[in-house]
């Protein structure tokens, strides 16, 4: 099979599809590697480093995506590369198309089969593909907001771990999940107060067991919420339905309620994110205040410092690829079933029902449209 690795062109989007010594694996798998030019100088891979692993790096990114059966890409596809995907093409990607109807209708109309990292899901619930930018994420939430927090920056002047004497910043982190973990493992590590919310007891427990009394846990309802983000200086938004639209928990009321210059950072963004006043940001302007408050909603948080999540994302994105490119998508899923979650789109059907739901769409199962194809042939 022949494994096409773009440049990215999302704004401020540094990390690439793959990094050398995964293209080696594919080499040795008897597969063709192709690497746009320059794609890995975001996180400093150069296009020799590729070439030593044996990668055919290539200057025009229509031939890349041309020639190719398989696209390993980081973000989803922007609007000048709709065209570039033709029918027959798996792409394998963040996706997050819950939140983003036009190019939700740009795959299905270029009848590819689109596999998305955010939606592939074990038995037991777990993302293995979300899982290390979630990580990356939820530890830059705390670091970031702690930063926006300086009065130089906009912020209230809060130093979150405070010092002998002075009371230490206020944290809340909605959500206990992996984002909410890796938050709150920055924030207990500065010395901050720090309160989290989630509606399943059981992840409570956990994080209690974890963190023991240096954080305080509570059910997610409105008004254990509204207690919270009207007393903290930092609040970060860590939920995750998994391929739906992330539901709104914070609202505007509860916002005119915090102090001014606190600041809120929404790791939910891709997903639509879980603030009312939330709005995508970028790396280059990260942040916007309403009434007073600072925002950060950047969607690809992960991707300023892209050579960790680089490394990171190849480490569980590659083993599918492999079985897809050895296998064939058919009977790849049958040997990785949890691949069968993150099929989003198959050649023009949405067969993801969470997305469905959320975009207003039928779902069909990917595994009844894959018998119907056969059974044409």
């Amino acid at each position: 099979m022949i494994v096409g690795i773009p440049k990215e062109i999302k704004e401020d989007e540094y990390r690439v599809g793959i990094v050398p010594s995964g293209v080696k694996i594919l080499e040795e798998h008897g597969h063709t590697v192709l690497v746009e030019t320059g794609a890995g100088h975001g996180c400093r891979i150069s296009d020799e480093e590729f070439v030593e692993a044996g990668a055919i790096v290539i200057d025009d990114n229509e031939e890349v995506y041309g020639r190719s059966d398989l696209i390993m890409k980081v973000k989803e596809p922007q609007p000048s590369e709709y065209t570039l995907l033709r029918e027959g093409h798996i792409l394998y990607t963040y996706l997050h198309l819950a939140p983003n109807p036009e190019l939700t209708q740009a795959l299905l109309e270029r009848k590819i089969v689109a596999i998305a990292y955010e939606t592939i899901q074990d038995n037991d619930g777990f993302l293995p593909l979300l899982f290390p930018m979630s990580e990356v994420a939820g530890r830059m939430a705390v670091q970031v907001g702690a930063h926006f927090l300086e009065k130089t920056q906009g912020g209230r002047g809060v130093l979150l771990g405070g010092v002998p004497g002075v009371r230490r910043g206020r944290v809340t982190i909605i959500g206990a999940g992996t984002v909410g973990k890796a938050a709150a493992k920055i924030a207990v590590g500065l010395g901050a107060e720090v309160y989290m919310l989630d509606i399943d007891q059981r992840r409570l427990l956990h994080m209690d067991d974890i963190f023991e009394n240096r954080v305080t846990t509570m059910i997610s309802h409105p008004d254990n919420i509204a207690h919270s983000v009207t007393t903290s200086h930092l609040v970060v938004g860590a939920v995750l339905i998994p391929g739906d639209r992330s539901p709104i928990l914070v609202t505007k009321e509860m916002i005119r309620g915090m102090k001014s210059g606190s600041v809120m950072v929404d790791v939910a963004i891709d997903q639509g994110g879980c603030f009312e006043t939330s709005r995508p940001t970028t790396h280059r302007n990260p942040v916007f205040e309403w009434e007073q408050i600072v925002h950060y909603c950047v969607p690809n948080m992960p991707g300023a410092v892209a050579r960790t999540s680089t490394f990171a994302l190849t480490n569980v994105t590659l083993p599918y690829a492999v079985n897809i490119a050895d296998n064939g998508l058919e009977a790849a899923i049958r040997k990785l079933p949890p691949l069968s979650a993150g099929i989003n789109l198959y050649r023009g059907t949405v067969t993801h029902e969470k997305v469905a739901q959320a975009l207003g769409y039928k779902s069909r199962p990917v595994k009844q449209l894959m018998d119907i194809q056969h059974s044409t042939h």
